[in-house]
């Protein structure tokens, strides 16, 4: 079976395509397992609203316009990071601790890894979503699909602390996952940006390398 791409535009059906098949049995083997005796459910009642939203959103996008399977292969890895961070919450999450302790770090990172995440592995698919729509953005798909990145990123920002100040005050500092740093916000979106800028760069080699 032939990888599709943002660059080829033919992507399988899902009742035809075994790669998503499979993604998709994954991905909800991951979710229920995350939602199997989380170390906080309310934080992991939190972190799962938005992901209900955005897998109803991308059912419905998909039906409209089937993305690559590159693109299905980055958005399950992303979910399923999200998943992880969301079962055991973001600063306690066993990788990160592990991670703290090989290199030194003064706090669990997995959190930064997850906003490095959205913005290297969402913006691909949002490019494509964009190519898609319009072969003519092609020359400002990248720019506009980073815009998105950095707007998406700091609306949920936003969004986090709404959620974490109204909803469940409670678990607030666990749903948000500062660890002490005020420029957390800050820091998280910088993040986003950057994955999204390493990513477009990686796509830019790769396609004038094909092209060549």
């Amino acid at each position: 079976m032939a990888l599709t791409t943002a660059q080829s535009l033919q992507p399988a059906g899902f009742t035809q395509s075994r790669l998503l098949q499979s993604l998709a049995v994954l991905y909800a083997g991951v979710w229920i397992w995350s939602a199997i005796a989380p170390v906080d459910r309310s934080d992991w009642l939190l972190e799962n609203i938005l992901v209900v939203a955005g897998v109803g959103t991308a059912i419905w996008v998909y039906r409209a316009r089937p993305l690559s399977a590159v693109s299905s292969i980055l958005l399950t890895a992303f979910m399923m990071l999200h998943s992880v961070g969301s079962h055991y919450t973001y600063s306690l999450v066993p990788a990160g601790d592990w991670l703290k302790t090989i290199f030194g770090f003064e706090r669990n990172h997995y959190d930064r890894v997850i906003h490095f995440g959205f913005g290297f592995l969402l913006v691909y698919p949002v490019r494509e979503m964009l190519l898609r729509k319009d072969a003519a953005l092609k020359k400002w798909a990248g720019l506009l699909a980073f815009t998105i990145i950095g707007t998406c990123s700091g609306i949920y920002e936003q969004m986090e602390w709404f959620a974490a100040a109204t909803v469940d005050p409670a678990s607030g500092q666990a749903f948000l996952g500062t660890q002490g740093d005020v420029f957390d916000s800050q820091k998280d979106e910088c993040l986003a940006m950057l994955g999204a800028l390493v990513a477009l760069l990686i796509t830019r080699l790769a396609e004038s390398r094909r092209r060549a």
